[in-house]
């Protein structure tokens, strides 16, 4: 079990752009492996993106501790959008704040999980707006950019 520290706004390295992931190998499986073991030690979190542990990786995973339980997402792509919702976010990257951010309402992702293959997947409501969240991070862009009428502490 290895924790990392979570970066937090500020860094340069949350403003950067993710490279892609050429080899799923054992460094990449290790990442994974350990941002699971982050996120579950953040005790609030629903998702967490390699920029956020200090790896410029294009992987993000999500766990809304539902049925999908935890999902690895490695070179994702956000290939289909619909309808809006806006709603609060806050970011363990961006810790003790909170704003109203508008989302799709529901999208469509294409991505690779840990053994390589494809898939893909439609989501809505919180899973789409955490999925969207975490892609973001993978360019660089952190939710007070998309914050609707201001932050607020939490």
């Amino acid at each position: 079990m290895a924790i990392r520290n979570i970066i937090t706004i500020g860094e340069e390295i949350l403003r950067k752009k993710a490279r892609h992931v050429d080899q799923i190998d054992d460094r990449i499986l290790q990442l994974v492996e350990d941002m699971k073991d982050t996120l579950k030690e953040s005790g609030n979190g629903i998702g967490l993106a390699a920029p956020q542990v200090g790896m410029l990786k294009r992987v993000f995973i999500v766990d809304l501790q539902d049925e999908k339980g935890m999902t690895v997402y490695i070179n994702p792509e956000i290939i289909a959008t619909e309808g809006v919702q806006i709603g609060p976010e806050g970011c363990l990257s961006v810790p003790g704040k909170s704003g109203d951010v508008e989302r799709p309402a529901k999208i469509k992702i294409r991505a690779q999980n840990e053994r390589g293959e494809y898939f893909e997947e439609e989501a809505e409501d919180l899973r789409a707006v955490c999925i969207c969240h975490e892609n973001d991070h993978l360019n660089g862009i952190l939710f007070p950019d998309r914050v609707k009428g201001g932050l607020s502490d939490v």
